[in-house]
């Protein structure tokens, strides 16, 4: 599992992911019968977040993380290597990584966000798409349904309920039905500075990071955050964990 989010604001995109990688295990006993499976923690340094510097795209992965037996991190790379071209726009790479993933792994419960410019005329257009690989789908979630209308917000993948629980507005009706009580106040994301996206995004993901640790449910989120900001100038690491040694010697 993880916790990712891409906040799409006027002047630019924020995307953020943490780096716990879990995995299923599954055993037989001696004497044949199936062991019960259960979820392992078996890496706080997968990598779940790209940037595909040339085109100005960035990439998160959420859901199954371990494709093939190995990390996202060695199919996205594989990916790139066989078939990512140069002159690639969003659109082009949307649509040749579902096809990849989608051809060698059409059931996996793993899903992206891509998210880029498109120059159209002289703007540089944003684009945020969701994809899922088992379900084949891909949707471009910044605009209002049936229009090319951009829309400004944020989304979220994998452990979503506690960022939901915290950021979706809502009312009650508890102080009568003619006077309702405001209990998550909207957020105004069309008026979010940059900066304050990237605060925002950071937060979420650690948030989430910290309620599952004192929650009593599976310890499947953790790990550093990674943080990439794409604009339409280009892009750049706000936060990216890194190779270093933890200084042990063993004798």
């Amino acid at each position: 599992m993880s916790i990712v989010i891409t906040t799409y604001i006027p002047e630019g995109i924020v995307m953020a992911a943490d780096s716990r990688q879990t995995a299923i295990i599954e055993g037989t006993m001696p004497d044949g019968q199936k062991m019960p499976k259960f979820e392992t923690v078996t890496s706080d340094n997968c990598y779940k977040l790209f940037l595909l510097e040339e085109q100005n795209i960035g990439v998160t992965v959420f859901g199954e993380t371990i494709l093939g037996g190995t990390p996202i991190e060695h199919s996205v790379r594989l990916f790139l290597e066989e078939y990512n071209d140069t002159e690639d726009d969003i659109l082009d790479v949307v649509e040749k990584m579902m096809r990849y993933f989608s051809a060698r792994y059409p059931n996996a419960d793993t899903a992206f966000h891509l998210c880029g410019y498109k120059v159209e005329g002289k703007v540089s257009v944003p684009y945020v798409y969701h994809c899922q690989v088992s379900r084949n789908e891909i949707k471009r979630i910044n605009v209002k349904p049936g229009t090319d209308t951009v829309l400004y917000g944020a989304m979220w993948g994998g452990q979503g309920d506690i960022i939901a629980r915290l950021i979706q507005p809502g009312m009650t009706m508890s102080g009568g039905p003619n006077t309702p009580e405001i209990i998550n106040p909207p957020i105004l994301w069309d008026a979010m500075s940059v900066q304050d996206a990237i605060d925002f995004s950071e937060f979420a993901v650690w948030t989430t990071e910290q309620m599952v640790r004192y929650q009593a449910r599976p310890k499947n989120i953790g790990g550093p955050i990674d943080i990439l900001l794409i604009t339409p100038r280009g892009s750049g690491w706000i936060k990216r964990k890194d190779f270093v040694s933890d200084g042990y010697t063993p004798y």
